[in-house]
């Protein structure tokens, strides 16, 4: 039968690749790197991380860990392999990267139905069935094709990493180990409990060090200054927008005591492990365009990190994303070629989760479109799934921009409940209900033989 094409070895790409194999159709998966990198990747491996290793809350009371819950009954190669390769994070779901992309590679290398071919895709062909999940650092030659095809031009954001230390260079007895309230294990962090003039003396040094300007990404083809996303805000940005910012935000105190002093401290820097064996932390919240010497000069102020050895210093890079409101229809395929399906963040899925998500839907539409069957695959508004697609296909703002799965989206309850953990509990229990059914679906529908 006729192969699907997948653009992309991110997570989106991996995720439509493997589920259109587990369902029976052959792929081609094409990836860049290493032939080509990025401004943003170090590697050449497929699924590779390239901001924060958390792919953030667990639990089913949030909405993104409940679309992770979804995805798990669907057969995610993403959440499966994240599970198996993660490391404590209290209430959260972080990964070791090298373990978590080894894992997606070697799953991905060893299907008898995807072949994996490391070659940059220049251009776009609107007559082949694919699912173009390029990710947010497309080269520019893939952009313009894909923008040709939309008819209109990509919108842009800037995205940050945080640094990593080694964790042997830390002086850990200035630090000590806990969960905010003391989920996961109780010690999953670790902790730079800041005093009143220290957390003062960061946010001036934030504030006043030398910037990175990235080149070439500095303004929009109207002249204009291209945005931050939100919820993904450079430290100093968040530093300059007031004194007492980063005390509401990444470094708030809530939910932590220090053990030398029995109280909460003004605030906290929280370092979060990298890799299992926990060689190397992460500054949680700390994604910067300081320039390389400001950050090593600031951030070796804090408590504990004087003798820093640092592994990699933040980075700052462009993504970018198309107007999904507008250019795609409801099966995540463009309007303007119905045999390209896009995936990952270039949707405006915000997050690592939510573009392996989108490559989920993508690839099953696809295959559809490859098996002649018409329906497209739309999961309701009752799952977090859904509720991603919904956010997707809103065109009531006319500035669309990315954003991550939340409840906002979902369908209400037919009965209304008005303790929060209780209505996100019954939401979430309906979710799964409603995945379950969808999942028994796609399993009748394998036994299905694909049109040759």
């Amino acid at each position: 039968m006729e192969r699907l094409t997948v653009i992309g070895g991110g997570l989106a790409g991996t995720e439509a690749a493997w589920q259109a194999a587990q369902s029976g159709v052959p792929v081609t998966l094409f990836e860049m790197r290493p032939t080509r990198m990025t401004a943003a990747h170090k590697t050449g491996n497929l699924a590779e991380l390239v901001c924060s290793n958390s792919l953030r809350a667990a639990s089913t009371e949030n909405a993104v860990g409940l679309i992770k819950e979804e995805m798990s009954r669907l057969d995610s190669i993403v959440v499966a392999c994240a599970r198996e390769s993660s490391v404590p994070a209290g209430g959260a779901l972080a990964v070791d990267r090298e373990r978590f992309a080894a894992a997606i590679e070697e799953r991905i290398s060893a299907h008898p139905l995807i072949e994996l071919r490391r070659e940059e895709v220049r251009e776009i062909d609107p007559r082949l069935v694919s699912v173009v999940a390029c990710g947010p650092l497309a080269s520019e030659s893939l952009a313009a094709s894909l923008s040709k095809l939309c008819g209109t031009k990509h919108l842009h954001y800037f995205d940050a990493a945080s640094p990593i230390v080694a964790t042997d260079s830390i002086d850990r007895s200035q630090l000590f180990e806990a969960s905010r309230y003391g989920k996961g294990d109780g010690a999953d962090y670790l902790n730079i409990p800041l005093d009143r003039d220290q957390y003062r003396q960061l946010v001036r040094d934030l504030v006043e060090s030398e910037k990175h300007e990235p080149h070439g990404f500095e303004e929009d083809a109207a002249g204009g200054k291209v945005p931050y996303f939100e919820a993904c805000l450079p430290v100093e940005v968040m530093a300059e927008r007031g004194e007492e910012t980063l005390r509401f935000g990444p470094l708030k105190p809530v939910g932590l005591e220090d053990p030398s002093t029995g109280k909460r401290p003004y605030a906290v820097v929280q370092l979060r492990r990298e890799n299992r064996e926990g060689t190397a932390y992460n500054l949680v919240g700390f994604q910067t365009r300081l320039s390389w010497p400001a950050q090593k000069a600031v951030f070796s102020k804090l408590p504990g990190l004087q003798e820093a050895e640092w592994l990699r210093l933040g980075v700052m890079h462009r993504n970018t994303f198309v107007d999904s409101p507008r250019v795609l229809s409801s099966d995540f395929s463009l309007k303007s070629a119905p045999n390209v399906f896009l995936a990952g963040q270039v949707t405006g899925s915000e997050g690592y989760v939510e573009a392996a998500a989108s490559g989920m839907v993508a690839s099953i539409n696809a295959c559809r479109r490859l098996r002649g069957d018409k329906t497209p695959f739309v999961p309701p508004a009752t799952t977090a799934l859904g509720a991603l697609c919904a956010y997707l296909r809103d065109d009531t703002s006319p500035d669309f921009q990315p954003q991550n799965v939340t409840f906002a989206y979902f369908a209400p309850l037919e009965t209304s409940i008005r303790d929060k953990k209780a209505r996100r509990r019954a939401l979430a229990e309906r979710a799964l209900t409603a995945i379950d059914e969808i999942a028994e679906q796609r399993r009748m529908q394998r036994l299905t033989p694909a049109r040759t």
